[in-house]
């Protein structure tokens, strides 16, 4: 069986990583990853190409022998020029050419995509998307974000800006995400279910109820797992807070069934960790808003990458390159 050669680069607000890994037919398997602080933007990319040196020389890769790059990155950012600009969690990077910055220093071929869309390819490639044909991944963590597989491609829009699904608004009013009230992300992250929470609690102890996994000076400290360890011990309350998020991403996922008909839905993170609570509320809903021959084809799953799923997503990229050649 062919072996492939992928090097990959995870670029964040707070760190980096350098990875390099082996692809053997649909398995991918991490050889070895190098992790250090993002700090300033040029010494930041300057660690980024010296370990991206040092990994390859450690390991015999060469541009010969080592098909593709890798770059998982947060946006704003242009995946076509390979430009990253200006995420608001990397202050500096204004217009930065990662990609061509990368190729000049390895001689091998690079790709940027976004940090969700990367995810996406990773399930999609070797997670919990393997075999289907049209997928929709929701990353469900501090907030929505989302990549969409379409007939095998990542569907990246006219600009790259397909996806965005957090930004679409479910209720006129409701907790906060991606800058809008009501919306997909406002009723569907952490940050989310922490101010559902927060809202929930604070009325509770304006009726004069008391809440055993809060006291009201922790109300502005409310997170997203402590509403969940507190369902998963049977508090109503609690269980409440998650069956409003599971109600509105039933009726978040209704709509993307209707509009993309995926086969696959994997969403990761916060519903990977309380599928059993979710589950059947989202099935319920969607069950009752989607079009039935569209629900009937498809199925809701959770991540199956977890912790190292950001390994894999900035492998998949180098993986992608080699797949559409």
């Amino acid at each position: 069986m062919m072996t492939d050669n992928l090097l990959g680069i995870d670029v964040g607000g707070t760190k980096c990583a350098v990875i390099y890994g082996k692809q053997e037919g649909g398995n991918l398997r991490i050889v070895e990853k190098t992790k250090f602080a993002t700090t300033d933007v040029n010494e930041t990319i300057g660690r980024i190409c010296s370990e991206l040196r040092s990994m390859m020389s450690r390991n015999g890769l060469t541009a010969s022998n080592t098909q593709a790059v890798g770059i998982s990155c947060g946006g704003p950012l242009d995946s076509a020029k390979g430009i990253v600009m200006s995420p608001p969690n990397l202050p500096g990077w204004d217009q930065i050419p990662i990609v061509s910055i990368v190729e000049e220093q390895t001689g091998i071929r690079a790709s940027l995509q976004n940090d969700a869309n990367a995810c996406a390819l990773a399930e999609y490639m070797f997670g919990a998307g393997r075999g289907c044909r049209n997928m929709v991944f929701l990353t469900f963590g501090t907030g929505l974000g989302a990549g969409i597989v379409l007939d095998g491609r990542l569907y990246e829009g006219t600009n790259g800006n397909a996806g965005e699904l957090g930004h679409i608004r479910l209720a006129p009013d409701g907790p906060i995400g991606y800058g809008k009230r009501g919306s997909f992300e406002g009723f569907c992250s952490g940050g989310g279910i922490a101010q559902l929470a927060q809202k929930c609690v604070a009325e509770a102890y304006e009726k004069g109820q008391a809440v055993d996994w809060c006291t009201p000076k922790d109300i502005p400290h409310i997170t997203a797992l402590m509403v969940a360890e507190a369902a998963k011990k049977g508090d109503a309350l609690a269980l409440q807070i998650f069956r409003t998020s599971s109600e509105y991403l039933g009726m978040g996922l209704s709509m993307v069934v209707d509009i993309l008909n995926p086969d696959r839905i994997v969403i990761g993170s916060i519903y990977a960790r309380n599928e059993s609570l979710m589950r059947p509320i989202v099935e319920s809903v969607m069950k009752r808003e989607a079009l039935a021959p569209a629900n009937e084809v498809c199925r809701v799953v959770p991540a199956e990458l977890g912790e190292q799923i950001g390994d894999y997503a900035a492998l998949s990229l180098a993986a992608d390159i080699q797949r559409r050649k």
